[in-house]
């Protein structure tokens, strides 16, 4: 962690100096952004503008107090890998629960109406990242969040008791977007240059575009519980999933805390005329259906935290902005959904609340670099385009994945009444790894991310997915780092360059490129860096030498990797970095796909998402990638 760049200062390093207060008593009458709802996505969102003093955001939340009690609980290793941007990993990682293995039960082939364990798997495959899946309250999560943006620099904190009615965009003015909202009875309007509604499943800000959410109901019941219980199930405290011969299936989640437990229990299936069918459950059914299925096992509910029945469904938009289909190229959208209100599917998957903050952390730096004129505003196009077509492949996955755990298992002695093996069930989920890990988003070919032309020389970067972190040495201290763990959620593209082999002097294309960016008229970071702005403000540029820390000193990196910042003009030593591990390990070369002889620039979106791998000479395509939609710096600050 990097602080005191600009001056010593007394306290916690995670209040920064404030650049705009917060008046509860006051609603803005124009901003630069409106967030309606803080659910995952509103609070991702929040969180990642709040860094931002310069800009406005307003955000509003019609229930009157923070979510106390959530409904959301898995918590995907992208998602933590996210968290880790935000400076948040390690208060998920103390507070949550670790899945590390899932275990599966079925009918016992000697005695049917009792369940015995079948198989056991890894909950997230080897090497796939660093972090591990977690289990923790989403009120919590969202704290940690709306924490964070209560100490940036422009000290964002919710609007409780504040309901977004209806938005319309007016395509007038610098604030064209009029948003009428409801407090304490009276109604006000607001104007916002951009409003985001992440305002859930019944959004009145999809209304307000005309939008539906297009799929079907599976007319299939789930009950979904989270008891403190006494039981003698002995994989209790492992995520496990059910299969019953007759009396339907369970899928349980060990709960954060050591003790509490939530089970989805298969209710069965609902009549489709019947619409009042979900509202006549009881938690005693939920828990006699959950008796009945872990037989011979005794389970003795203690106390219920919180229960709901709700119908398996999966519902996507059309469209996550407020373009139409037939919307001119120069035109660019003002109004935004995100989360569950632009797709819902079952829980069971735990992807919900996953995917909707992948959404918001989509859009929040692209809203952030059109706001500050970083970027054209044709970028926020991007967003609707991107994430649409990944909600539909979660809608794919949780269909397959919900029909999986609602079927009962095969009778051996009557096969032709279908079912499912207790390996198919294992195996579903073993193919299903890299989705329920957050890993299932990859980004095609578009304006943001390159084709595969030069993947092969870093192949374990793929272009459009996400930037797989692996350890390197800090060549100023020796400190292994993450090289990843680097990043932040600040909204700034990420160049890391990898030595080729001749490493440096003439002949050395590392060398030359450092030079291009630093020198050049047509580098990236000259062009579009604002004047007097520190040389990483916009590009953070980070170096991996091949060889030994102790093969370079500091004083011989060139000034780009030990750039002068500040209002001091200090000196930033986390730059630069050397592929040999001190303790040894694999090197990030090997680990990653490095080509040695040729080296490569990888390329990673404010997102942690690949948009390009290039040969180290490659500075016209780098140019030309950038030139498409950021905007040149002007000439003076």
């Amino acid at each position: 962690m990097q602080y005191y760049l600009n001056g010593f200062r007394t306290g916690s390093p995670d209040i920064h100096p404030a650049q705009r207060e917060h008046n509860p008593a006051e609603l803005p009458a124009q901003v630069d952004v409106l967030i309606a709802g803080t659910g995952p996505a509103g609070a991702i969102l929040t969180a990642q503008l709040a860094e931002f003093g310069d800009l406005h955001t307003l955000v509003i939340e019609k229930n009157e107090e923070p979510l106390l009690m959530g409904h959301a609980d898995g918590v995907a290793c992208r998602t933590v890998e996210m968290f880790n941007a935000f400076g948040l990993a390690h208060r998920l990682l103390r507070e949550g629960y670790s899945v590390n293995e899932t275990v599966f039960w079925g009918p016992d082939s000697g005695n049917r109406s009792q369940i015995t364990r079948n198989g056991r798997v890894r909950d997230v495959a080897e090497g796939l990242s660093e972090y591990p899946h977690l289990i923790v309250n989403q009120a919590r999560l969202q704290d940690f969040l709306f924490d964070k943006a209560a100490k940036s620099p422009s000290r964002t904190v919710p609007y409780y008791g504040v309901e977004l009615l209806s938005v319309e965009n007016t395509n007038e003015g610098d604030y064209p977007a009029i948003a009428t909202v409801r407090r304490g009875g009276e109604q006000i309007q607001i104007r916002a240059k951009y409003v985001v509604g992440t305002d859930g499943a019944r959004s009145n800000v999809r209304r307000s575009l005309g939008i539906k959410l297009d799929g079907d109901a599976r007319n299939h019941a789930w009950g979904v519980m989270d008891i403190l219980a006494t039981t003698d199930f002995p994989d209790i405290r492992f995520k496990s999933a059910i299969q019953s011969a007759d009396g339907g299936n369970i899928l349980l989640i060990p709960r954060e805390g050591g003790y509490m437990v939530r089970m989805y229990v298969d209710m069965g299936s609902l009549d489709p005329s019947d619409r009042e069918a979900r509202g006549r459950f009881t938690s005693d059914q939920l828990i006699s259906t959950a008796q009945r299925i872990i037989h011979p096992y005794t389970l003795d509910v203690k106390e219920i935290a919180w229960w709901s029945v709700y119908e398996v469904g999966q519902r996507v938009a059309a469209r996550f902005d407020d373009l139409a289909e037939d919307s001119a190229l120069d035109v660019s959208p003002r109004i935004f959904i995100a989360g569950d209100a632009c797709h819902t599917h079952s829980a069971k998957a735990g992807q919900g609340m996953n995917v909707s903050m992948q959404d918001s952390f989509n859009l929040g730096w692209k809203l952030a670099a059109v706001l500050q004129g970083r970027s054209h505003d044709s970028l926020l196009r991007t967003y609707s385009q991107e994430r649409q077509g990944i909600a539909q492949e979660l809608i794919d996955f949780d269909t397959r994945w919900s029909k999986t755990m609602s079927t009962a298992p095969k009778d051996p002695l009557n096969p032709e009444a279908g079912g499912l093996d207790p390996d198919q069930v294992q195996e579903q989920f073993q193919r299903g790894g890299q989705f329920t890990a957050g890993f299932g988003t990859r980004y095609t070919q578009s304006l943001l991310t390159s084709g595969g032309e030069y993947q092969h020389l870093a192949t374990g970067f793929p272009v459009g997915e996400r930037f797989h972190s692996s350890d390197v040495t800090r060549i100023a201290d020796a400190q292994r780092v993450g090289l990843g763990h680097t990043a932040q959620a600040d909204g700034r593209w990420r160049f890391y360059a990898f030595a080729d082999r001749d490493g440096h002097g003439a002949s050395s294309k590392f060398d030359t490129l450092l030079k291009y960016l630093a020198s050049s008229p047509a580098s990236p970071i000259l062009r579009f860096t604002p004047a007097g702005a520190d040389a990483d403000a916009v590009f953070d540029l980070r170096a991996v030498h091949q060889g030994s820390h102790t093969d370079n000193t500091v004083d011989a990196l060139p000034a780009l990797l030990v750039p002068a910042k500040g209002k001091y003009g200090l000196r930033d030593y986390e730059k630069a970095f050397a592929a040999k591990l001190i303790d040894g390990g694999d090197e990030i070369y090997e680990a990653r796909g490095i080509d040695r002889a040729n080296g490569a620039l990888v390329v990673v979106r404010p997102d942690q998402y690949v948009s390009m791998v290039l040969p180290l000479d490659a500075t016209g395509e780098l140019s030309e990638f950038f030139a498409q939609f950021m905007a040149e710096a002007p000439a003076t600050a």
